[in-house]
C-alpha cells in the first residue's frame, strides 16, 4: 500500500459517523495527546479505537503510570455543548474538513465550526497585524481585504481588535473565517461580540478547543498555525519586531505558504516586524495588485449578505486617538470616522493633546504623533 505523511500502515477509514467522531475526540482530548502525537499514534495503530487502547501502555513506557484516556462521558459532554452552541464538529479526513490543512503534520484533529463551512473550500488569504493599529493600518487592512474578497478570496484572521477586526468586517460581504483562541462559544475580546455574532451568521468561526474554554496565552500560537495553514498567503500589516503576527508569518513559511508584508515608516514601532519580513524576503505589498501579481487571481465567488456596521472603539477616546496615529500624517476626517465621534468632541480632544505636545497638526487638515 502506498504510504505518505497521512497514509497509515493499516487501513484507516476517515471518521464519518458519530461513533467515529466520538473516538477521535476522545483520543485528541486525552492527556498529553497534542495534534502531532495524535497523527503519530494513528499512523502507528491504524485507527482511533486501536490508538485509545494502546495509550495506557504508551504512557507507561514514557514513565506515566496509571494513565487513562479521555472517557466517553467527557467527550459526549463536549459534543453536546458544541451542538448547543450551534456548531458542527469537523474531524480530520471527514466531510467538510478543510483540504488546506491536510498536509500539515500538526493539522488539528478536530475543529468546531459555526457558520458557513463551504467557505473552507475556497482559496483564502490570512490577514494578521497589530491590535493597536493606526488609522492608516486599519484603512490598509480594510481596503486590501475588500479587494481580495471581491477577487474571490476568503479572508482568514483571528477575531482580535485592530487589523483582524478591520479585515473581517471588510470581507463580510464576500466571505471571512475567524479562528478563535478559546472555545467556539467564548467571545474574546468582549468588544468584538457583535463581530463574532455576525461571523456566525454571515461567515464562519472555527475553534480547535472545547466549548467553554477561556483563551489563554498558550492557545494563540496553536490558533495562529490554523490561520496561516488555511491560507495561500499570510499578509502582515503593522506588526512589531516581536509580536504574534511574526510568529504566524513564520508558521506560514514552515507550512510552505507565501508571506507578504505592508511596509511602514522606520520610526513607527508598530511596523518594525513588517520591515524585517520584507528585508528577509517577504513580498512587499502596496496594494492588492501586488498580491494578485504574486498569487494570480482567485475565481470570483458569490457575495454574502452585507454586514451590519460594527464599532471597535475603546472607552478611552484620547488613548484610542493616540493608538490610531503614527509618524505619518493622516486626514483628520479619517480619524474622526475611525473613532466614530462627532467633530466638536474631536476638535476639543485634538486641542488638548496638541497642547500636551502629543499630537502635531500638518497642512491639509492632517495630524500625526508628535
Amino acid at each position: 500500500m502506498k504510504t505518505g505523511l497521512f497514509s497509515y500502515p493499516t487501513p484507516f477509514t476517515p471518521p464519518t459517523t458519530e461513533e467515529n467522531e466520538l473516538l477521535v475526540l476522545r483520543l485528541f482530548r486525552s492527556r498529553r495527546v497534542g495534534a502531532t502525537t495524535f497523527h503519530r499514534i494513528i499512523m502507528e495503530h491504524g485507527s482511533a479505537t486501536a490508538a485509545l487502547a494502546a495509550l495506557p501502555e504508551i504512557a507507561r513506557a514514557a514513565g506515566v503510570p496509571d494513565y487513562s484516556p479521555c472517557n466517553e462521558a467527557t467527550a459526549l459532554a463536549e459534543m453536546k455543548a458544541g451542538r448547543k452552541a450551534g456548531a458542527r464538529l469537523l474531524v480530520f479526513g471527514g466531510p467538510d474538513y478543510p483540504q488546506a490543512l491536510l498536509d500539515l503534520p500538526d493539522a488539528p484533529p478536530v475543529l468546531w465550526a459555526l457558520g458557513d463551512t463551504s467557505l473552507l473550500q475556497r482559496p483564502a488569504l490570512a490577514f494578521v497585524g497589530a491590535r493597536s493599529a493606526s488609522s492608516l493600518g486599519r484603512r490598509m487592512a480594510a481596503g486590501l481585504a475588500q479587494e481580495a474578497g471581491e477577487a474571490g478570496y476568503v479572508i482568514v484572521s483571528g477575531l482580535a481588535r485592530g487589523i483582524d477586526a478591520e479585515a473581517h468586517q471588510a470581507a463580510l460581504p464576500t466571505g471571512t473565517i475567524g479562528v478563535q483562541g478559546g472555545g467556539i462559544d467564548v467571545i474574546y475580546p468582549k468588544e468584538n461580540a457583535g463581530l463574532h455574532d455576525t461571523l456566525s451568521r454571515q461567515g464562519l468561526r472555527l475553534s480547535e478547543n472545547p466549548p467553554g474554554m477561556q483563551p489563554q496565552a498558550r492557545h494563540f500560537p496553536q490558533r495562529n498555525r490554523i490561520i496561516s495553514g488555511l491560507a495561500r498567503a499570510t499578509i502582515v500589516i503593522e506588526a512589531a519586531a516581536k509580536s504574534g503576527s511574526l510568529l504566524t508569518a513564520r508558521n506560514a513559511l514552515d507550512q510552505g505558504r507565501e508571506v507578504m508584508a505592508v511596509p511602514g515608516h522606520p520610526m513607527d514601532g508598530r511596523v518594525g516586524g513588517c520591515n524585517l519580513l520584507i528585508r528577509d524576503g517577504a513580498t512587499l505589498i502596496r496594494d492588492f495588485a501586488d498580491i494578485a501579481e504574486a498569487l494570480g487571481p482567485a475565481p470570483p465567488q458569490p457575495s454574502h449578505t452585507p454586514p451590519l456596521p460594527q464599532s471597535a472603539v475603546p472607552d478611552d477616546l484620547a488613548q484610542a486617538l493616540l493608538e490610531l496615529l503614527g509618524p505619518s500624517p493622516v486626514l483628520e476626517d479619517h480619524v474622526i470616522r475611525d473613532l466614530q465621534t462627532d467633530a466638536a468632541t474631536f476638535a476639543q480632544l485634538l486641542t488638548d493633546l496638541e497642547l500636551e505636545g502629543m499630537v502635531l497638526r500638518h497642512p491639509g487638515s492632517r495630524i500625526s504623533l508628535a
